[in-house]
């Protein structure tokens, strides 16, 4: 990529009235100063205001972007589980949203694709701790001094997660074989007698032909801080509500720079794509059962985009033992840890026995 210096993008947008930081409100969809209580609305103009267009991503992976589709952003990365946050220039020390490690800021930068859509926040702090609460409290097991600390505990982190998205047009040229069920009568001794039975069998037949299909916004998870059980979890994401990136919705909250590189990322949308593709060809030869020898595809006109899907993340350690939890910061749709107490397990297997007890002992007069 080029080496022109890139100004770092800081997030933060001062109140006309007092100064302070002013905030994104997912509620109101403005931005909002907590000091004063100014209101000022999202800037729909200025240089944020184009349509979210896709880039090629073969100049992308030969480093031949132009300079304004890359940014430079102040980042520091946790000792523990590895995340890339954005920090502001006045941020020395802080917590990992993550996983709860304390992280010292340094003042390295670093290079990278920027954001091209982002998706704002619908839910605030409020009603994301309150989903969370409600998931928790529908695990029968998890201990309660847990669920009582996330209810009430420390300030849950609004975090912006980096996706890949991935558009391609494939053909695809196929060999196999298709197969037709047909049924004999075959005469069989069960039991001393002779007995006729039905005998499925298949006759194959070759089959060739060519498919195609267009994949539009192959969604991609940038980051490897959350276990991606958790953010597969969280989906479906709206994508249809993306915004062009406009720093302002960004005011407030964090970013977290993407780990996965775009390359790598592609790799993981391929590979969808070979599924998908595979289950398009067993649609195509069609008949009772299929055989698929061979495909040969060709993908063409590949585009992608960076952009940011809005999460909700808490991480409390409990008893020594972190513990972390996402909210989808527009559907409310919660994943984490499945905590367990051993007390409640150990009372329900108590119970578990006594009612057993209880049934064998009905069942014995009974009789």
């Amino acid at each position: 990529m080029a080496d022109a210096q890139i100004p770092q993008n800081e997030h933060r947008f001062p109140c006309d009235s007092c100064g302070s930081d002013l905030r994104f409100d997912p509620g109101s969809r403005q931005l909002i100063c907590d000091h004063c209580g100014n209101i000022e609305a999202i800037d729909s103009g200025g240089p944020w205001a184009a349509n979210i267009i896709e880039l090629d991503f073969h100049r992308a992976v030969q480093e031949r972007l132009a300079d304004a589709d890359i940014e430079e952003t102040r980042v520091s990365a946790c000792p523990n589980c590895g995340a890339k946050i954005e920090f502001d220039p006045d941020i020395h020390a802080a917590e990992c949203p993550f996983c709860a490690t304390p992280v010292v800021t340094d003042t390295g930068t670093q290079r990278h694709i920027k954001p091209r859509g982002v998706l704002p926040f619908a839910l605030d702090e409020a009603q994301a701790r309150k989903d969370m609460a409600a998931w928790l409290g529908s695990l029968w097991f998890a201990p309660n001094g847990l669920q009582e600390y996330a209810r009430k505990g420390r300030k849950m982190n609004g975090i912006y997660v980096p996706y890949w998205t991935f558009d391609a047009d494939t053909k695809s040229s196929y060999t196999g074989q298709r197969g037709t069920h047909y049924y004999e009568t075959r005469t069989v001794m069960r039991d001393g007698k002779r007995q006729q039975v039905r005998v499925r069998k298949t006759r194959w037949r070759p089959a060739s032909g060519r498919v195609a299909r267009f994949f539009d916004d192959i969604l991609v998870l940038a980051s490897r801080s959350l276990p991606k059980t958790y953010t597969d979890g969280l989906e479906p994401w709206d994508l249809s509500a993306l915004e062009p990136y406009n720093p302002e919705y960004l005011a407030g909250f964090r970013a977290e720079g993407y780990q996965v590189e775009l390359a790598d990322g592609f790799t993981e949308a391929r590979a969808y794509m070979d599924r998908m593709i595979h289950r398009d060809v067993k649609y195509d030869i069609g008949g009772d059962a299929q055989r698929v020898s061979s495909v040969d595809t060709a993908v063409s006109d590949v585009t992608f985009k960076h952009i940011l899907l809005p999460v909700w993340l808490a991480a409390y350690k409990y008893r020594g033992k972190t513990y972390r939890f996402v909210v989808n910061g527009r559907t409310g749709r919660v994943q984490g840890e499945r905590p367990y107490s051993a007390w409640k397990i150990g009372f329900a297997v108590v119970i578990g026995l006594i009612l057993a007890l209880i049934a064998g002992f009905v069942i014995a007069n009974s009789q």
